[in-house]
């Protein structure tokens, strides 16, 4: 018999954790955001509970010997399942991609019973969002069987579910000469020359073709004034550096957000929560890549919060900030304080588990 869910157990932690602080719009190591924003703030959410993500934890009706490995559901638990979004450019591949794997995957998907990372993984071009409808339904799909359901939601009246999605965009980043920097280039190797990175937002905003599904999608997702906007004029930072395809694929990233955010709300029932985050990877030549983080949002119980830059590109202005001995980007969005971002919320009505 499903025990009677304890919203207020996971309420309690979902408030606490709006009560953290964040920092966005900073070029910053991949490191640092994984852990001091994402690992940490998801966490916060799950804290004192039985985090089970391994197929092995699952085994408790196994006919085999196995059954042994099988978790005590009657423990206030919590099933994680984790879905990320990379741009399908090979040029948003590598090393930020690996830590990603190695510090949030590694901690909140699900692991195979041989012990391999199991994500919902989505490589689409264009950036690296794509329909947050399909995102959504996919991955909640895939988190929890109906048996499996119903034996953690008959186990412990504080047991949930936690979907986590990671959307990251990314440009590309070329300094040149020791001097010139140019946002929305770089190089696969010193050997090569410079290209377009993303090229399908470059391209959508240079070469609009409307044959192209692609170009349409970013076209979409960017908003028509700000695609305008965006295609005519250059954005600069005070020191006369050209931002424009980077503030584009952080609007990307804060479109995706938003729209998956809303489309989990339909897909969860009473016991699901989302933790969401959004960021655009800056892809350099022979050089760690660094990352920007621009987004939270958490769905549950009736209510999206979402904290993030905002949508209109003409609101955007940046300067490079002396960080890590090397001069790195910061970005502003009018006044707001990068520190301290509003945080708006958005009403759902909430879905019964059926059970």
């Amino acid at each position: 018999m499903t025990l009677s869910f304890d919203v207020a157990a996971t309420q309690q932690r979902i408030d606490k954790f709006w009560q953290l602080p964040a920092s966005f719009g900073t070029e910053r190591n991949a490191y640092h955001n994984y852990l001091n924003e994402i690992v940490s703030d998801r966490y916060a959410l799950i804290r004192g509970l039985q985090i089970l993500r391994d197929e092995l934890q699952f085994a408790a009706n196994s006919p085999t010997d196995m059954n042994v490995c099988g978790a005590d559901l009657s423990l206030p638990s919590v099933v994680t399942t984790l879905a990320y979004t990379n741009c399908g450019d090979r040029i948003h591949q590598g090393e930020a991609t690996k830590r990603y794997r190695d510090v949030v995957a590694a901690r909140f998907a699900t692991l195979s019973e041989i012990g391999e990372l199991k994500l919902e993984a989505f490589f689409p071009a264009g950036g690296g969002t794509d329909n947050g409808a399909t995102l959504a339904h996919v991955t909640v799909a895939h988190e929890l069987d109906e048996p499996l359901k119903n034996r953690l939601y008959a186990g412990n009246p504080q047991s949930i579910s936690l979907v986590a999605i990671d959307l990251k965009t990314h440009v590309g980043r070329l300094k040149e000469d020791d001097k010139h920097v140019t946002y929305g280039k770089t190089r696969e190797s010193p050997w090569r020359e410079p290209r377009a990175a993303c090229g399908a937002i470059v391209g959508a905003l240079s070469d609009y073709r409307p044959q192209n599904l692609i170009h349409r999608r970013i076209r979409s997702d960017l908003g028509e004034r700000n695609f305008q906007y965006l295609s005519q004029s250059h954005i600069l930072t005070e020191e006369g550096v050209e931002i424009t395809m980077a503030v584009a694929a952080v609007i990307v990233a804060i479109r995706g957000i938003r729209n998956t955010a809303i489309a989990l709300s339909q897909e969860m029932d009473e016991r699901g929560v989302a933790h969401l985050t959004a960021s655009t990877t800056v892809n350099r030549p022979s050089r760690d890549d660094l990352v920007i983080y621009l987004a939270r949002a958490t769905v549950f119980n009736g209510k999206i919060r979402i904290q993030s830059l905002g949508l209109e590109a003409e609101r955007y202005s940046a300067s490079l900030v002396s960080h890590a001995g090397e001069k790195r980007l910061q970005l502003r969005y009018d006044d707001w304080d990068s520190e301290n971002l509003p945080v708006e919320q958005i009403g759902y009505k909430v879905r019964d588990s059926g059970l």
